[in-house]
């Protein structure tokens, strides 16, 4: 069978009336004796195949009838439009070439517990949902692509072996590099600062690495952040950035995945209503703010899952906390010039109990400043040497941010683990497969 006579399910619409063949396997099988209904995948959609006994050949019948779940085939037919199809045709199939009989495939309809479906995470893909979960996916790293390819930033590639911390945490994967010591990174920050300093504005994409013991449904040990860097940009302007980047990503997905979102049952409307401009809250705001909701916290505490759900659900789309305290954030975010306790800095809180989804701020461009936090925080200054010289030539303003893809993912799917929304997961009791 040559190539260029097979198509895929989701081109059958541009070959109504004509005998088409293509690849597939086979989700369910039914037959009511003297018909045979094929429900069939070939990763690009879904569509129904109906054999009629009598408008067949003997063999033909019989290798369908052979046919189980998760067989592959070819499967010859004439496409037909149907109105009760969700995808709006039908398959008359008049050939079938079995490639493969697969045997006691382990995921049946029925219901199964997570840690089994997780240990056949290979297979569990091939569900109608996590098919969603992973094009949906697809789609938001396209629009984030789009949206800074298209307002002149320069991806640039940080490098994930790392001789320190991003963040001066030990939240790190520690390995050995050669005679040297060394960690998967968990940011590419301060490598997207000096990127930026060449190019102006930078935006990295990669995998980044917690060593966080954490069994949360937002947390993954491996995952993927989105990491812009502007020059030349203060915290106000930043902001403004990113509003404007979710509302794209969200856009494009509501206009690229809607057979996707309906897969999953998702609101649409809830996603619709994210526009910009989003509120903005301070974090002394946010402190009285639950305070009055009955969840008084000191000031000076960073707030936990519970605290931004519950801030989150005053509003209807993601909404921005700022100026948080100095002493909890990290050793790189400048000042509030008018309240040095305060940092400029911002963290987006997703609707809906997703929490955050994007951490930023404005970056200390005073190389004096930025000795002081070094000592303050007991960095070192040789290992950091190079991102204070970021400093002492041509400093200027700059700002940037962090998405991370899961969570994102997660919120837009509508999903209660971010465990759904990556292909091959790594928590923290799981690395299989």
């Amino acid at each position: 069978m040559e190539m260029k006579d097979k198509i895929d399910i989701a081109g059958v619409g541009r070959h109504i009336g004509e005998s088409v063949t293509f690849g597939c396997w086979l989700t369910r099988r039914r037959s009511s004796g003297k018909i045979q209904f094929l429900q069939l995948r070939d990763g690009t959609g879904f569509i129904q195949g109906v054999l009629v006994k009598e408008e067949v050949s003997e063999q033909v019948w019989e290798e369908a009838s052979r046919l189980t779940q998760e067989s592959s085939l070819y499967v010859t037919g004439v496409v037909r439009e149907d109105p009760r199809s969700p995808s709006g045709f039908e398959l008359s199939v008049t050939g079938v070439e079995i490639i493969q009989i697969s045997h006691d495939y382990p995921i049946t309809p029925k219901e199964h517990g997570v840690d089994f479906l997780m240990d056949n995470r290979h297979l569990w893909l091939r569900a109608p949902r996590q098919r969603a979960i992973l094009r949906i996916r697809a789609q938001i790293i396209s629009a984030i692509q789009g949206f800074f390819d298209q307002r002149g930033f320069t991806l640039v590639d940080p490098p994930i072996l790392t001789p320190s911390s991003a963040e001066g945490t030990t939240e790190l994967f520690h390995i050995k590099y050669f005679d040297e010591d060394a960690y998967l990174t968990q940011s590419g920050q301060l490598y997207m600062e000096a990127a930026a300093m060449a190019l102006g504005k930078v935006y990295s994409f990669g995998p980044t690495f917690r060593a966080e013991k954490s069994k949360t449904r937002r947390h993954l040990i491996e995952f993927w952040m989105i990491e812009p860097e502007m020059a030349f940009v203060d915290h106000e302007e930043s902001l403004r950035v990113q509003e404007q980047f979710v509302s794209h990503v969200v856009s494009c997905v509501l206009e690229s995945c809607k057979p996707e979102l309906e897969t999953l049952g998702r609101d649409v409307a809830a996603l619709e209503r994210v526009k910009p401009p989003f509120p903005r809250i301070t974090y002394d705001e946010a402190i009285v703010m639950l305070k009055e909701l009955g969840m008084e916290l000191p000031w000076g505490e960073d707030f936990g899952a519970p605290h931004e759900t519950a801030l989150a659900e005053k509003f209807d789309r993601p909404m921005f906390i700022t100026h948080y305290p100095s002493a909890i954030k990290a050793f790189y975010m400048k000042p509030d010039p008018n309240r040095p306790d305060v940092v400029l800095c911002a963290d987006m809180i997703a609707p809906e109990g997703y929490g955050e989804i994007v951490g930023g701020s404005q970056r200390i461009d005073d190389p004096a400043l930025l000795e002081e936090r070094f000592k303050e925080h007991e960095l070192s200054q040789e290992a950091y040497q190079w991102y204070l010289d970021l400093r002492r030539y041509g400093t200027v303003p700059h700002s940037g941010f962090g998405l991370g893809l899961e969570r994102t993912v997660a919120w837009i799917c509508g999903l209660d683990h971010v465990r759904e929304t990556i292909a091959f997961p790594r928590m923290l009791y799981r690395l299989y497969p």
